[in-house]
């Protein structure tokens, strides 16, 4: 059975490179096949990852309502072509392939795609022991129901105040709208110091979370940013990627 690590938090906090180090440390630890899941609709986790999704959920959306208003879908029901076009989007790399959410092309929600995206990933991730989740700001993508059980939910924030006041926030999201996961990691990005603030013994305690892991400032995660490169390529000594290799092991 597949194991899925969902990543989340406040925008800008460093989601998507926590996504692409975990897919890295999965490869690395050899629990490959991996598949990502980039449900944010700005689309970037292909970027961090070092390959180009050429199609979108959303894309194959607009183009199966344009093809099913037009008369055009003959031969095979609209449920069979989106998950056809869907199935179309998923990248395929060396140890990893990814899908990516996209986002709507016109009026309208993802409420159809959605239910037929959560379909074609129950059905495609039986073939992968891990999936990693990049889902966009907040638990959007989460309480569209996509996926109906988390092994794993990571809370990503900055150091700052309202960080971590936003780290109990989505905490109290998460139950409210009964989400259901096995462990929860509460992760600290972008640390001056490196060291978790002293706040986070209290958090942790109050979310009931199963470890915290403070990642520091570095410069080879910022090259790497600046330079638009895969994060594929990081040292294998690097202090942001062996500190994310706890989340990896305990999957």
């Amino acid at each position: 059975m597949s194991k899925l690590i969902a990543i989340t938090g406040k925008g800008g906090v460093g989601k998507t490179t926590i996504s692409a180090l975990l897919v890295k440390n999965l490869l690395d630890a050899g629990k490959a096949p991996v598949l990502a899941i980039d449900a944010d609709p700005n689309s970037c986790l292909d970027a961090a990852l070092g390959v180009k999704a050429t199609g979108t959920v959303g894309q194959a959306r607009e183009e199966v309502r344009g093809a099913a208003s037009s008369g055009a879908v003959t031969g095979i029901s609209k449920n069979e072509m989106l998950q056809m076009k869907i199935e179309q989007a998923l990248v395929e790399s060396d140890g990893f392939d990814l899908i990516a959410m996209g986002r709507p092309e016109g009026a309208g929600c993802y409420c159809y795609a959605n239910n037929v995206l959560k379909d074609v990933i129950a059905e495609i991730s039986s073939n992968y022991p891990y999936v990693i989740l990049d889902n966009e700001a907040g638990l959007e993508n989460l309480s569209r129901r996509i996926v109906q059980k988390v092994d794993l939910l990571v809370l990503v924030s900055d150091g700052s105040n309202a960080g971590l006041n936003t780290l109990q926030r989505l905490y109290g999201l998460a139950n409210e709208m009964g989400m259901r996961y096995d462990k929860l990691a509460l992760v600290v990005n972008r640390l001056h110091s490196g060291v978790l603030p002293a706040r986070m013994d209290e958090i942790k305690a109050a979310t009931k979370a199963d470890m915290a892991i403070g990642l520091p400032e570095d410069p080879e995660v910022a090259e790497i940013a600046e330079s638009g490169g895969s994060y594929l390529s990081i040292s294998s000594d690097n202090p942001v990627y062996m500190k994310l290799s706890v989340l990896a092991r305990g999957q």
